[in-house]
Parts: structure tokens; C-alpha cells; sequence
């Protein structure tokens, strides 16, 4: 069903930059922690952190009127019901995830250039670091939510050489191993990503069963052996042709009847749908040189020009939309 759109709806659209900037800002400044454990007036702050008093104020008093901070008198602090979310050390923080939007705020803001000229948008290099980090943290946080039920829908059967390719810090390496107690693991990445696996995994008390591996998948074979391969959301950064490049080192990857797993947008053939891959498209059209929000039958038709077969839509669900293909025997 449409929506219904009139010109207040449609400012509405406009308009939401707001609420995300002042939140992103609060992320950035990371008030929500400074604010968490002892509620403080505006004077207060200005004296802590050596910033402007009427700025100070007025940021804090919208995000009491967005319901993110808590007013008593002249003190702020944050509200118990998103102190676990947007503080630093909680278990359930999605910060990680926050900065990396606030990220990606810098080259959305570029996209009216970006239609006109081509993508992608101009980048400030000098943050790469901390982007990269608040990258792979923003992937951890999301993955080890939903790796229970992506490993479930996969099913890995009799598989035990399990690689992850662009594996991040491990969130899947992660719940494959802990579903399959004799299965081993190879986690491929960059190598300023690889002590971030190492750190988490070994929290895991799994590292003994994984090796490490860093390299670039678009430059570098992968190392072979193995019966089961995972791309999680890795080919949306990639052209086709590059795509295709992969495809053919994860075959070159698997043993004989090995299985590979697409996790990724399978967008309709009209390319609209779901909607949340339509705006992501827009994402690598800022970022990327040559990324997109692919087709199942894109997918399909890169997985059979490297050699695959049997390729099936396992599952249908936005970004978790999963892809399998079989390596023949």
C-alpha cells in the first residue's frame, strides 16, 4: 500500500536530518556516558569539558525533548531506558554502529554532486582509523545479534573447514563454531582487522580452533581447504566483474561439493525492493566506486560464471537475504 503523501509528509521526509544530526552529535560528543553516572547542569558540563554554555544548552535541551536525556531542575542526565544502549562499556551499546553513520553522514551530504558527476563522494582521510574501528564495531554489534538464526537457516550439516571471508571481528566465525563444537575455521580480513578477531574470539575462548588470515580479497588468493564459505555482506562494496573475480577465489577456496553462502540484499528485478536496498544502493553510491544493491539473478548469474550450481534463494529478509551455491563434485 502507497503511502498517502502531502506537503506536510513530505517536509516530515525533509526534515528528519534533524533529530538524526542532534543525536549523532550526541554520539560523537559521547554525552549519553558523560552524563550516564552523575546528572549535571549545562554550567557544569561547560566547566568539564570546556565547551560553549548556550550551545551546550540548547544541544542538551533537545535531546531531553527527543527523550534520549532526563531534565530535573538545571541537571541532564541520561534516560534510564537508553543508558544501555548509548553508553560506552554496556554490553547491548550500539555506539560502534552510531559512529560509523555519523561517518557516513559526511559522504551522504555529498550526494546531490555525487548524481551529477558520479560517485563516490570525496572522503576525509584522515579519520580512516577511527572509521575503520567504528566500522567493525558497528558489524560485531549487528552480526551477533542476528548469527544464531543466519547459522540455523544455513544449516551446516556435515561441514567442519568453515572459512569467512572479510570476516571482521568474528561475530559468524563466532556462532558457527560455537553450533558446531569439531568444526575449524579460517577468518580472512584485512590485517589491521585481524587483532580485532583475534581479541574477540579469543574472549570466546575459540581462537585455538581459528586461523587468522589477513590479505585482501580483491588483490589476494584465498587459502583453501575448505567445505563451507561464507560472503556476508561483503559484494554490495563490489562491481560485478569484481564480484565475479571473488567468486572465483572462494571456489578455488572450497574442496569438491563445497557450499558457499551469500549473505546480501537479493533486491527485486525492478531494483526497488525492499526499500531499505534501494537507500543502501544510494550508500555504495556514495562510498564505493563501484558497489551496489544487487538482483537475486545478479547474484545467481555472478555465482554460475565463476562455476557454481545449484544456486537457491535460501532465505528473502533485507540485508539478510541469504544465497546459496555449490562448488561441483
Amino acid at each position: 500500500m502507497k503511502t498517502d503523501l502531502s506537503a506536510e509528509s513530505i517536509q516530515h521526509i525533509a526534515r528528519g536530518f534533524s533529530r538524526a544530526r542532534v543525536l549523532l552529535t550526541g554520539v560523537e560528543l559521547d554525552i549519553f556516558t558523560i552524563l550516564a553516572n552523575e546528572p549535571l547542569s549545562a554550567e557544569a558540563v561547560v566547566d568539564k569539558l570546556d565547551w560553549d554554555l548556550r550551545a551546550t544548552t540548547i544541544f542538551l535541551d533537545a535531546l531531553v525533548a527527543m527523550e534520549l536525556l532526563v531534565k530535573e531542575g538545571d541537571r541532564y542526565g541520561t534516560s534510564p531506558q537508553v543508558v544501555r544502549l548509548l553508553t560506552a562499556g554496556s554490553e547491548d551499546s550500539i555506539l560502534s554502529g552510531l559512529l560509523h553513520t555519523a561517518h557516513l553522514w559526511k559522504t551522504w551530504s555529498r550526494l546531490t554532486g555525487v548524481v551529477q558527476n558520479g560517485g563516490p563522494a570525496r572522503k576525509d582521510e584522515t579519520d580512516n582509523a577511527d572509521h575503520i574501528k567504528a566500522f567493525i564495531g558497528a558489524m560485531h554489534v549487528g552480526a551477533l545479534r542476528i548469527a544464531p538464526e543466519i547459522v540455523k537457516t544455513v544449516e551446516p550439516g556435515a561441514a567442519r573447514n568453515f572459512i569467512d571471508v572479510g570476516g571482521g571481528s568474528g561475530s559468524y566465525t563466532i556462532g558457527f563454531l560455537k553450533t558446531i563444537p569439531d568444526m575449524k575455521a579460517t577468518l580472512f580480513d584485512l590485517p589491521d582487522v585481524i587483532p580485532m578477531a583475534r581479541e574477540r574470539i579469543s574472549e570466546e575462548g575459540l581462537i585455538d580452533r581459528v586461523t587468522l588470515v589477513g590479505g585482501d580479497y580483491n588483490k589476494d588468493n584465498l587459502p583453501g581447504g575448505h567445505d563451507l564459505a561464507l560472503l556476508s555482506a561483503i559484494i554490495h562494496q563490489n562491481n560485478h566483474e569484481q564480484n565475479v573475480a571473488l567468486y572465483k577465489k572462494v571456489y578455488g577456496a572450497l574442496d569438491s561439493g563445497g557450499r558457499v553462502i551469500v549473505r546480501d540484499y537479493a533486491m527485486s528485478g525492478d531494483r526497488t525492493k525492499p526499500a531499505s536496498g534501494a537507500l543502501f544502493a544510494i550508500n555504495m553510491l556514495v562510498n564505493t566506486v563501484g558497489g551496489n544493491s544487487y538482483t537475486f539473478e545478479e547474484i545467481k548469474g555472478g555465482l554460475e560464471e565463476a562455476g557454481f550450481e545449484r544456486v537457491k534463494l535460501l532465505q528473502e529478509s533485507e540485508m539478510s537475504s541469504l544465497v546459496e551455491a555449490f562448488k561441483p563434485y
